[in-house]
């Protein structure tokens, strides 16, 4: 499994990230043939080395060779994106990351996404940027994406629409429920395109990760600062696969004692819609002796929004608790046999390689039984049978 651990010690800007690609190992070349393949003219990349507090690596300007007064929609992104002749899958990263802005960007402004128009990350420079990450991206061929914790810097930064505290109010829209710090720095440390860019990729956000290290790159920032580094460090590295099952899930729990009982099922229909990948309730005795019930969701960092927003909208709660934690799950295949009742899909789990369980997907054999009138223990056994090659003698 290959891993790309962001070390966001000090924030990461688009420029920054494409410094570390090509620290890594990403061939220049390589990134200006891709780049050209947007067919977008009045730019030219400016690749040098350069240190930080004697830490060298390499730092990426975007120079912009023609002065534009263009404010892009995201419509305009999208085309200049796919008509270009880049790969589906890198045009498939770099609209997803400008999607993360244009989305930010609407509820900053309080306007439909279609009509937001781009200042900053609309310009020549951030469209490079971002397409330069989807590139890189997928040049590397990364399985999972680790993010530490990001530091935003502080101060305050020049905008289109004047001065604005750090994070600016884009890059707060992007990194809510990521781990961040601020102050580490006096500018601003994240920018809207690396925060979108970090949010898009990242599959786990968390500090402390084991993993085997085989490179490591170093993305220069373009300003100097005398209590830090000012540079995104990034490590390519390799996880054993017996080890894949190890992610970062979510825990939303609440507790209530003051809803009808009958609304449950639909909050928990919803739930599972929204992308829960577990919910149970369990009866506790709350503040004053009241007896209530604790709600706890299991589910991906990416779907944490819509969970919260179900349970504010479909429960009584007044809040709820949110916890990442490491899950660990069990490698499963999934194949379809044929066995005395018809075809019925199978689940194979195994430990490092090894077989541990096996057993038919539930809802099926409920199917079988409702259509065939056999109890649905029977259904089991009967297809139990078929899995382990043993003739049916009852």
């Amino acid at each position: 499994m290959n891993i790309l651990f962001y070390d966001c010690f000090s924030g990461i800007s688009g420029d920054m990230n494409l410094g570390a690609m090509l620290d890594l190992g990403i061939g220049e070349d390589y990134l200006r043939e891709e780049l050209n393949k947007l067919n977008l003219n009045g730019w030219k990349l400016d690749v040098t080395n350069d240190q930080r507090h004697g830490i060298f690596g390499t730092k990426v300007t975007v120079v912009q060779t023609i002065h534009e007064h263009v404010h892009r929609h995201l419509s305009d992104i999208n085309k200049i994106i796919s008509e270009s002749t880049l790969s589906k899958e890198t045009k498939k990263v770099a609209l997803k990351i400008f999607t993360e802005v244009a989305e930010a960007e609407a509820s900053v402004h309080r306007m439909p996404v279609e009509k937001v128009h781009f200042h900053e990350v609309g310009a020549i420079d951030s469209i490079i940027d971002i397409v330069g990450a989807a590139i890189c991206f997928n040049k590397l061929k990364i399985d999972k994406v680790i993010v530490s914790n990001i530091e935003l810097g502080g101060g305050f930064v020049q905008c289109a629409h004047g001065n604005l505290p750090v994070p600016a109010p884009a890059t707060a829209e992007i990194i809510k429920d990521l781990p961040v710090s601020v102050g580490g720095v006096n500018f601003e440390a994240t920018t809207p395109t690396g925060a979108a860019i970090l949010k898009t990729l990242g599959t786990e956000f968390r500090d402390q990760t084991s993993f085997k290290i085989m490179r490591t790159g170093y993305g220069i920032g373009q300003k100097e600062n005398p209590d830090k580094p000012n540079i995104l460090r990034v490590h390519l590295g390799e996880a054993d696969d017996s080890a894949a099952g190890g992610h970062t899930s979510y825990m939303v729990e609440c507790n209530m004692d003051d809803m009808n009982p009958e609304l449950y099922d639909n909050l928990v229909t919803k739930l599972f819609e929204a992308g829960a990948a577990d919910v149970y309730l369990s009866s506790v005795i709350m503040k004053k002796n009241r007896p209530g019930t604790k709600i706890n969701i299991i589910t991906h960092f990416d779907h944490v929004e819509k969970i919260k927003e179900v349970v504010f909208k479909e429960s009584t709660t007044l809040g709820l608790r949110l916890f990442p934690f490491e899950k660990h799950t069990l490698e499963r295949k999934f194949e379809i046999i044929e066995t005395n009742l018809g075809k019925v899909t199978v689940k194979y789990s195994y430990y490092k390689g090894e077989l541990v369980s096996v057993k038919p997907e539930n809802t099926e054999c409920l199917k079988i039984a409702r259509k065939t009138k056999i109890p649905l223990k029977e259904v089991y056994r009967i297809i139990m049978q078929s899995i382990n090659g043993e003739d049916d003698k009852k």
